[in-house]
């Protein structure tokens, strides 16, 4: 059974960081591929970013390159999302997924495992 529960999320100002954490229990974790995905009112849940078994393969959609890093501690079974430089249109409710496989995939399809979800609101 993987279970995946996020936390971090909150209330920041345009500009400000915020740092989700995804904890991962699973007998294999270290051989996921994990997601970061997000969902505003209204609209799809898409991809924000995503990393590969070992940490060192990452992708990020074009909105938040160079604003979010996305890393894991396969120690802690934790995979990170850090956001910086946030923008109000960042405002989402962003739900970490995990994938059985070792490759980084980009469709919501794809991942097998999905957390609760945690708010994040910018606030202009």
């Amino acid at each position: 059974q993987v279970r995946l529960v996020e936390s971090g999320g909150g209330l920041v100002q345009a500009g400000g960081s915020l740092r989700l954490s995804c904890a991962v229990s699973g007998p294999t974790f270290s051989l996921y591929a994990t997601g970061w995905f997000r969902q505003a009112p209204g609209k799809e849940r898409d991809l924000v970013a995503a990393i590969n078994w070992s940490g060192r393969s990452t992708y990020y959609v074009d909105s938040v390159e160079g604003r979010f890093t996305i890393s894991r501690d396969n120690a802690k079974n934790t995979v990170y999302l850090q956001m910086n430089s946030l923008k109000p249109e960042d405002t989402a409710v962003y739900y970490c997924a995990s994938r059985a496989t070792l490759a980084i995939a980009t469709t919501r399809e794809e991942y097998d495992y999905w957390g609760q979800g945690t708010q994040v609101t910018v606030s202009s």
